[in-house]
């Protein structure tokens, strides 16, 4: 953790929170003297009627819209690249992100490769990308990524085999509107996926080497509501007060890492997303209580005190107790969200594959701002032991 007390902060200029928000998109636009938007987003959401909800708004105040619903999981840079070419097609003035991450980041993707030259991997972390392109306004309707708060986007590259970071100014949102009532229509899996990416999230922030009292301040309001209310979510569906309370904690964890940055349980996820196509919230799941544990002996007192801020140690517990406590209940929060290891989802890796994502995993940087920095012949351990 950072000690001189000098943090770095990059936010949207507008933030909206609670149910209904997404509704004030025609207010926010014209308080932004925005007035042609492309969204961008996908068929799941324009089915579910999440896409209509916005642009009967738009249509009531005669702002008109393109749609480009074409983005995938885990966006690809020829998903980027099909978005930009119809973004180029019209005369649009900002970008509206609706969806998950995939949307959200996709749409930030396209803002700033609208004025960059070159292929998208070029940009990748620590290159920091402050040429910034039309505001993107982003909706999320999955509450896990945080990536309407954040100066973050992840981007698979289909010809690499890599999934990166992008980050800098030109990936934060010019507004975030943050509405929950878009959850109430997410099947278990998802809500338990996300759910545990923002759980990481918060942990991650407030254990990393870049953590500062700012950050901490969002993680450690994050960590106890996701403990409090995934389950009910995922058990009761149309639960008003769960979907909230993980809303506004996918953001406040999303705010936490997007400026005290992720750790090793990020670095490792990315290329299991990469090389076997699990859902990001996911893989992050499968690596939690492992990475934790493998983490906590370099810092016991941080560690600690995610599981008392959780409940799940008591006060007065020792660090020693409160860290094997907050182990135990990782896995156990694993078994009761049905969180599979990869093996038995089908994905069988070999080492020499393990040596290719701990690489990839070194070079991502996440590894280096964990409190323990591990080597790569220690990464490859990981992934064998988690298999």
């Amino acid at each position: 953790m950072q000690v001189d007390g000098i943090g770095r902060v990059q936010s949207p200029r507008i933030i909206r929170i609670g149910g209904g928000v997404a509704k004030e998109v025609g207010e926010v636009l014209d308080q932004l003297g925005l007035s042609r938007p492309f969204i961008v987003t996908d068929a799941t959401l324009v089915t579910l009627g999440h896409v209509q909800t916005v642009t009967d708004v738009l249509d009531s105040v005669r702002t008109p819209w393109t749609v480009f619903d074409a983005v995938v999981e885990d966006p690809t840079d020829t998903c980027v690249d099909s978005g930009l070419a119809a973004f180029r097609e019209g005369d649009f003035d900002c970008i509206i992100g609706l969806g998950g991450g995939s949307p959200m980041d996709t749409a930030k993707a396209i803002s700033f490769m609208s004025v960059n030259a070159g292929h998208v991997r070029e940009y990748k972390a620590p290159h920091q990308i402050d040429h910034c392109g039309p505001p993107v306004i982003l909706i999320p309707t999955t509450g896990g990524t945080g990536s309407e708060l954040t100066r973050w986007c992840v981007i698979t590259d289909t010809q690499e085999t890599e999934k990166y970071n992008l980050s800098g100014l030109a990936c934060v949102a010019t507004a975030a509107l943050i509405d929950w009532t878009f959850t109430v229509t997410k099947p278990w899996r998802i809500t338990a996926d996300t759910a545990v990416d923002s759980l990481t999230h918060a942990i991650e922030a407030f254990v990393s080497r870049k953590a500062f009292a700012y950050t901490d301040a969002f993680a450690l309001a994050a960590m106890p509501a996701i403990a409090k209310h995934v389950r009910m979510a995922c058990q009761e569906p149309q639960n008003a007060q769960a979907r909230a309370a993980l809303m506004l904690a996918a953001s406040q964890a999303g705010m936490a890492f997007s400026n005290a940055s992720v750790a090793l349980v990020h670095g490792m996820s990315r290329p299991i997303g990469a090389h076997f196509h699990v859902a990001h919230g996911l893989s992050n799941a499968m690596l939690l209580p492992k990475i934790t544990e493998f983490s906590i002996g370099a810092s016991p007192a941080r560690y600690a005190t995610c599981a008392r801020v959780m409940e799940w140690a008591d006060i007065h517990d020792s660090d020693a107790t409160a860290c094997a406590q907050l182990v135990e209940n990782l896995t156990v929060l694993n078994d009761d969200l049905k969180v599979p290891s990869p093996s038995s989802l089908g994905h069988i890796a070999k080492h020499d594959v393990f040596e290719v994502m701990a690489a990839q995993a070194i070079a991502s940087g996440s590894p280096q701002n964990n409190p323990r920095i591990p080597t790569q012949g220690e990464i490859v351990q990981l992934y064998h032991d988690i298999w």
